[in-house]
């Protein structure tokens, strides 16, 4: 240990800095002293150390939480956890969901727990595609970090355990129940470049009540601004296609020789279209947990929540031309020479707009999509002892409300259909699209008893019940947000088609399990633990699922550990019934309920559970005194796995109005024929497209449309070295190496074109290759009297997108994000007992992703597609802001 002790920081600095480039993951800085917390996820015995526990489980300290730059759950999670990948970039209302996801797979495979209570889910659906897709999981950016004395992530299969959702893993947060003291942490910060200036405000505090009682309680206010990573909008320059306005083709009539100087007048011209970036967010939230130990034996515990999100992000730029009415300029004259050639060879409003007097938008606009979420949970329980057996008794109800608004729009239809010759259209700009509530009440038993057989230790039997009952409800919108009118203009309000009643409908679930769990240590060497679940859903019958976990260790310094275990999910009520459409500048897509008459029509008999198998297997090392190596290898397949499906055509203009274009579309008839008997304007959006743009109409369904296999390996090793009077370094680094096959797929739909698959090979790419394989983190925490350093280096593999070119569909083209160092760093000074000063910096050198090829982006110029726009891969596992500062204070009392 002494020749250890002498080695230089330097040296020892630049050698584990070299390691994270071949290693993977984020890893907590000071996770030498959380590997010997006690812990209470992945075991229903008491005493249980981190590194002694027989499956992998990492823990995060409540100071490991404040050394990360953004101060929500998320980040503070992907950025110092293995196996832990948080979804960076998300559009409409994925934009304030962004969630995690453990060991490669979906979100919804990951169990929250607060306390060891499972947390209800959000009632926002994420219903784009790619590994993220059908996420309805607890929203975490709700939990505020100052709340939480330590989060214990098991990444391990733990159904049987827990609940048949915790396929991957579970992630539990262990709340603050301290009576007395508490703290106050002011953060504010910007991206290097533009935009993103958020601040947050947040305080804890404990006291006692009365005797043997406590309250310990939580607020937070937080605010994010606008960012934008995006370019110009091709549709509202001069591209040098005037030519192409005499032919109606490429989207030539939408150039600025159309319009004149009034586009030039916009705000942010010519980056009138600010898509690309972060939404603007402000949010508040509040803690607090309780208790009273009413006897020796008896103790009384609860917590409360209570949560509000307003979040507001920019939809795609339309046009001037897109809401008009009927009332026209004198003589039918043109608003500016040279419109397309169906404008002069038949003289309608439908397809010669500008001869119209009433465009009530002359210089475009910018819709805005606005959510507010409102999320509150009670939670209620005793726990105590009689005669030996160990007793815990909860209710817990939450509840989450999304509300969908538009804002700065119109309904072009209800504009249109509202005019006449002499007068002008109406339409409100702003409408409610649409209301989600999920609500989730669990109430659980749970039972455990020591027995002595004469092992090494006594055998723990534990044994409970569970009864919960959820909901999910959509709730229409106003009238204005889906009115579709007679067709000559577009339905909806422009940017997103709200939700009419015939999408509306209130779910109910109830579930009913029971399980035990029986952990023995034959031997002093020897663990093991096994549980068996049996479910009840009144939706989809009964299984039963079992785990078995073993430790064996070799020495005090060599231990090897399995689990085999099998799981089982049901469906999430808003992935088996949520329903929607959205049209964009030029196509319609819609999202059809599995259940639905339109997803019947097509072929679509519902949805049904997921079924999984989990083998995992690893070694433990401690070859030194305070140091800790672990390894563990993992399979996880899934069977029937729930996946959004490919996009089912039923109408593809994509090579109609473009020669050049090589038509690859596969067209089924009987997916218009299903939207329209859903109510669904796709007569309007066809006649809009039809008149020169491409575009499309299609739907999408969560479907049970692959099996899929998932294996990786999770690395990771803890030190801490004493320095004497140069100070003492935590060091930590960690790695996963995660691969996701899609093994299987399942047939298309009956009544779909037989040439379309469930998941073409876009869609099979996204959730296979749009997150890295390989990732890596090193960390080194140095303390110096009051001066403290936090440095983190973290590897991010290749991901890519496979995509096709602008002007030709048969050519597909690998979209990647590229390789990429992040450095972390963070600075701070403890200037006197209870204040401390920090600054940081998350992305120190500004690094991006690869931005699309040039050839792509030259095409979508010259067709002014708004595709041009986005500049940077979305899927990008660090983000594509660029590089964040901040500064912190921080005061304990």
């Amino acid at each position: 240990m002494k020749r250890i002790h002498s080695v230089s920081l330097a040296t020892v600095a630049v050698a584990t800095l070299w390691a994270s480039a071949a290693m993977a993951q984020s890893a907590p800085a000071d996770a030498a002293s959380d590997s010997e917390t006690i812990i209470v996820t992945g075991t229903r015995t008491t005493g249980f150390k981190a590194s002694d526990s027989p499956a992998p489980i990492q823990v995060l300290g409540s100071d490991s939480l404040k050394r990360v730059g953004q101060t929500d759950m998320i980040q503070t999670l992907a950025q110092q956890l293995p196996s832990v990948q948080a979804q960076a970039f998300g559009s409409d209302q994925a934009a304030f969901h962004p969630s995690i996801k453990l060991r490669g797979l979906n979100p919804n495979h990951t169990l929250i727990l607060i306390d060891g209570k499972r947390r209800h889910g959000t009632s926002s659906v994420v219903v784009t595609g790619g590994p993220f897709g059908g996420n309805a999981a607890a929203d975490i950016s709700l939990i505020p970090q100052d709340a939480i004395e330590r989060v214990e992530v098991l990444q391990d299969g733990a159904a049987a355990q827990y609940g048949t959702d915790a396929i991957a893993g579970v992630v539990n947060f262990i709340l603050k129940h301290a009576d007395h003291g508490g703290s106050v942490n002011l953060t504010g910060g910007k991206y290097f470049d533009q935009g993103g200036q958020r601040w947050d405000v947040m305080g804890n505090v404990g006291f006692a009540p009365f005797e043997d009682a406590y309250v310990n309680v939580t607020a937070e206010r937080q605010f994010k601004n606008y960012s934008f990573r995006g370019d110009l909008d091709p549709r509202v320059v001069d591209t040098g296609l005037a030519a192409a306005a005499n032919t109606g083709v490429n989207g030539g009539r939408y150039n600025i020789n159309r319009f004149g100087t009034a586009l030039t007048g916009q705000s942010k011209y010519p980056e009138v279209n600010q898509i690309a970036g972060d939404g603007r967010l402000q949010l508040t939230n509040v803690y607090a947990s309780y208790g009273w130990q009413v006897s020796d034996d008896i103790e009384l515990y609860g917590s409360s929540s209570y949560s509000k999100k307003i979040g507001k992000t920019w939809q795609n730029y339309r046009l001037p031309v897109v809401v008009f009415g009927k009332q026209r300029l004198p003589n039918n004259n043109f608003v500016v020479a040279g419109t397309s050639a169906a404008c002069r060879n038949n003289m309608t409003i439908a397809l010669c707009p500008e001869t119209s007097a009433d465009i009530p938008y002359p210089a475009g606009f910018r819709p805005q999509e606005k959510t507010v979420e409102t999320d509150y949970s009670v939670q209620v329980g005793a726990k105590g002892e009689i005669g030996g057996t160990h007793w815990d008794i909860t209710s817990t109800y939450g509840n989450n409300l999304s509300e969908i608004y538009v804002t700065g729009s119109a309904n072009a239809a209800l504009y249109y259909d509202s005019s006449s010759a002499t007068s002008k259209g109406f339409s409100p700009t702003s409408s409610l699209n649409g209301e989600f509530i999920a609500s989730q009440w669990t109430n659980t038993l749970d039972l455990a008893h020591d027995f002595d057989v004469g092992f090494a230790e006594p055998i723990t039997v534990a044994a409970g019940l569970e009864y919960r009952r959820e909901v999910f409800q959509l709730k229409a919108g106003d009238e204005a947000s889906y009115y579709t009118g007679t067709g000559v203009a577009q339905g909806g309000i422009q940017s997103f088609f709200g939700y009419s009643p015939a999408n509306a409908s209130r779910n109910l679930r109830h579930n009913f399990s029971q399980y035990i769990d029986i952990a023995a240590k034959p031997l002093p060497e020897l663990t093991l633990d096994g549980a068996v679940r049996h479910e009840h859903y009144d939706d989809f019958g009964d299984t039963t699922i079992f785990k078995a976990t073993g430790r064996y260790d070799i020495s005090p310094a060599i231990a090897v550990r399995g689990t085999v275990s099998t799981g089982f999910r049901a469906p999430t009520l808003a992935e088996g019934f949520y329903s929607g459409i959205n049209v964009s500048v030029s196509s319609l897509s819609g999202i059809f309920a599995p259940n639905s008459p339109g997803a019947a029509a097509l072929g679509i008999a519902g949805l049904k559970p997921e079924k999984s198998t989990n083998f995992s297997g690893g070694w433990v090392f401690k070859p030194i005194d305070k140091m800790v190596i672990t390894i563990d290898a993992y399979s996880i397949k899934i069977k029937d796995r729930i996946v959004r499906s490919s996009s089912f055509l039923g109408y593809s203009n994509n090579c109609r109005f473009n020669v050049s274009t090589v038509c690859t579309a596969i067209v089924s008839p009987s997916v218009v024929t299903a939207l329209r008997s859903n109510g669904v304007p796709v007569d309007s959006v066809i006649a809009a497209i039809d008149g020169g743009a491409s575009g499309s109409v299609g739907v999408n369904a969560f479907v049970n449309g692959i099996t899929s296999l998932t294996r990786g390996i999770d690395f990771l090793t803890t030190y801490s070295t004493d320095f004497d009077t140069y100070g003492k370094v935590d060091w930590s680094l960690a790695a996963n190496y995660n691969v996701t096959k899609v093994t299987k797929v399942n047939p298309a739909p009956g009544n779909i074109n037989q040439r379309q698959t469930i998941l073409d090979v876009y869609a099979s790419n996204d959730l296979t290759n749009t997150t890295p394989k390989f990732r890596a983190t090193a960390g080194a925490y140095w303390t110096l009297g009051n001066f403290t350093v936090n440095l983190r280096e973290s590897y991010y593999g290749n991901s890519y997108a496979i995509i096709s070119t602008p002007n030709n569909g048969l050519a597909q083209e690998k979209l990647s994000a590229g390789t990429a160092f992040i450095t972390d760093l963070e600075l701070g000074y403890q200037i006197a007992e209870p204040l401390k000063l920090s600054i940081g910096a998350n992305n120190l050198f500004n690094k991006y992703p690869n931005k699309y090829p040039q050839f792509i982006r030259d095409q979508q110029y010259a067709i002014s597609s708004t595709a041009y726009i986005t500049k940077y891969p979305t899927f990008s596992p660090y983000g594509i802001n660029g590089g964040y500062y901040y500064g912190r204070i921080a005061f304990k009392f």
